[in-house]
């Protein structure tokens, strides 16, 4: 089976001057590396093409693959996600990882949460604030917790985000919204423990890859994981594996993830964020269905080593997920 690789490599976007928080959600070189070496010792034939727009240039070519491996972020708008998936269904290629519908939906954090609220997964109260006048459905009191409605990697998120003076959230909220060109989320601030989970499958066949805690250290900053400290995680976290059959936190964790990956329609694999209240009562933050990949530094993986699932095992999961369904 010849894997056609999709992927934004971040080292080419520093080359058109773009910034390193701009390219944050970017891929290394190792990562697409480390992608292809698991897809070929799993016997599969790999072609790189690269970004959305070298995908255009290679179909509008001729050329084709039996499945694409996409892990394209993306550039401009809230459904950057969508487009490559958008453009493989334009040509009727089959790709691994959820589909535009999905990828559109689950980068609008706001969207998100509407989804699975209605579908009765546990999530926290929220706003979309574009400006000031969305405070007046503001039901919830303070301390709260503001970030971008629809980045990763911890972007716009840091000390800023606690707010515990509403009269503070118009200033917070603007600045957001100016910095990111996009609406800012708001919820109730979650003091509890926080979980990230990894899944693989699709619908009824999707199962928990293993979980792990996110506990910040003494020198991290305070309360958030935030894009500084995600930036800085060797020093300043710490990532325990959960042991769910004696932690019932982590265990309703990883129910309350799996829930919210069925709910939503996400596809083959990727990563659920979970924060609990003050109670330990997990609620759904966020999904990633198109998480990192880095073999080294990426969640998915290291939580997979920690429930002794190899990097290649990991891959061939994916890839066993997505050729089921296509068939």
């Amino acid at each position: 089976m010849r894997v056609g690789l999709t992927y934004d490599l971040r080292s080419d976007y520093l080359a058109m001057g773009m910034s390193m928080e701009e390219t944050a959600e970017f891929d290394k070189e190792e990562t697409i590396a480390g992608i292809e070496a698991a897809l070929r010792e799993l016997g599969y034939a790999t072609d790189r093409i690269g970004h959305a727009k070298a995908l255009v240039r290679r179909l509008e070519a001729g050329d084709r693959w039996d499945v694409v491996f996409n892990i394209c972020e993306g550039l401009q708008g809230v459904a950057r996600e969508a487009q490559v998936p958008a453009i493989l269904d334009l040509y009727g290629v089959p790709y691994v990882f959820s589909d535009p519908l999905v990828l559109a939906l689950t980068l609008h954090k706001g969207m998100t949460k509407r989804v699975v609220r209605d579908a009765g997964v546990p999530t926290s109260d929220f706003c979309v604030y574009e400006t000031s006048e969305d405070l007046e459905g503001l039901r919830f009191g303070a301390p709260f917790f503001v970030k971008p409605v629809a980045e990763g990697t911890g972007k716009g998120c840091s000390s800023k985000s606690i707010v515990r003076d509403r009269a503070a959230l118009t200033g917070v909220c603007d600045d957001l919204v100016a910095r990111f060109r996009q609406p800012a989320l708001i919820e109730p601030y979650l003091g509890g423990r926080e979980f990230t989970v990894g899944i693989t499958g699709t619908g009824r066949q999707a199962k928990i890859v293993g979980s792990m805690e996110i506990v910040l250290l003494s020198n991290a900053e305070k309360g958030v994981y935030s894009y500084e400290n995600k930036g800085n995680y060797e020093d300043r976290v710490e990532y325990p594996a959960t042991d769910p059959a004696n932690d019932p936190v982590a265990a309703a964790a990883e129910r309350v993830s799996l829930d919210a990956w069925r709910a939503l329609g996400c596809r083959d694999g990727g990563r659920v964020d979970i924060r609990c209240d003050a109670a330990q009562n997990p609620m759904f933050l966020e999904v990633n269905p198109l998480a990192g990949l880095n073999p080294k530094d990426s969640d998915l993986p290291i939580l997979a080593r920690m429930a002794n699932v190899s990097y290649t095992e990991l891959i061939g999961r994916i890839m066993d997920s997505a050729t089921a369904r296509l068939k």
